[in-house]
């Protein structure tokens, strides 16, 4: 890609809405602040195009600029990564055009959801990964690669399936990168008020609900009684949890134990008293599952 060819691109995505950006990366809006958004790089404040990030005193304006703060990557890289996740591909009769929904719900119906296609290729990075830096046992990964609910993609991201019903429908995806920066998304289209990433032993009445597929995979090793689920992010009232509730399962929150975590787990409690804080005694579940190595 050379100097022009970046400008021209980057003219492109830099018009894609911040709020989207934030929705695919995870991003939760806060419940009070509706321009507070609860992110990987801590909260941050958003106001039209530009952003504020006052914990690490940085802030810019635009997609690319936020996509290098929350990705910690080069202007490049930043580009590269908002043309392939979040510009659509041209339509079989038209120009391209770029995704401009403010809400997952909107994306999803205009675009429909976008699997990462599986290369098989790849998938020894991700069980590396998964194994060697995130401690994960091959007894949890290989049963889910089996099933379909765990692969690589063509950049060698792992990629966690979002299901929902009793057919297991995927209804979106969380994707995490294997490289040597830390990145992680959603698929495009993703719902995930309509499902969610689990693992567990099916009977067991004990339901976990973690922030990441991999939380729920290392709280899985360490709780293998139980059934934990990601919610995609802090969720404090995610719309399939009431079903949960009614068919009697007794669910504790366990989410991270930072501010946002614990905000949104006091605000969980109190919107359903029923549910118990589990808050892991180290930053997150992975944290604690690689400590105990």
């Amino acid at each position: 890609m050379n100097f022009a060819d970046l400008r021209r691109r980057a003219a492109v995505v830099r018009e894609v809405p911040l709020e989207t950006v934030l929705l695919f990366r995870g991003a939760v809006r806060d419940q009070r602040d509706r321009h507070k958004w609860h992110t990987e790089q801590g909260p941050l404040s958003v106001a039209g195009s530009k952003f504020m990030n006052w914990r690490r005193g940085q802030g810019g304006g635009g997609a690319i600029d936020l996509v290098m703060h929350l990705a910690g990557v080069d202007f490049r890289e930043a580009v590269a990564w908002l043309q392939q996740h979040l510009t659509a591909s041209p339509p079989s009769g038209g120009a391209s055009a770029t995704c401009a929904a403010g809400q997952e719900s909107t994306a999803a119906e205009k675009h429909g959801l976008r699997l990462p296609t599986p290369n098989a290729r790849l998938l020894g990075r991700v069980r590396r990964y998964l194994t060697r830096r995130r401690g994960l046992a091959v007894r949890l990964i290989e049963p889910l690669v089996q099933a379909g609910k765990l692969y690589a993609d063509s950049r060698g991201n792992a990629v966690f399936l979002l299901v929902a019903g009793k057919a297991q429908r995927p209804v979106g995806a969380e994707l995490r990168g294997t490289g040597p920066r830390a990145w992680r998304g959603m698929a495009p289209g993703t719902r995930k008020d309509l499902g969610y990433f689990w693992i567990g032993v099916p009977g067991s009445r004990d339901i976990v609900l973690c922030e990441s597929a991999i939380d729920a995979m290392s709280c899985f090793q360490l709780h293998p009684q139980r059934i934990c689920i990601s919610s995609s992010g802090v969720r404090a009232d995610p719309p399939w949890l009431d079903g949960l509730l009614a068919r009697g399962y007794a669910i504790f929150c366990g989410f991270d134990a930072d501010g946002p975590g614990d905000a949104a787990a006091a605000r969980m409690l109190a919107l359903h008293p029923a549910i118990h804080r589990l808050r892991p005694p180290a930053y997150d579940w992975n944290d604690v599952l690689t400590s105990s190595r």
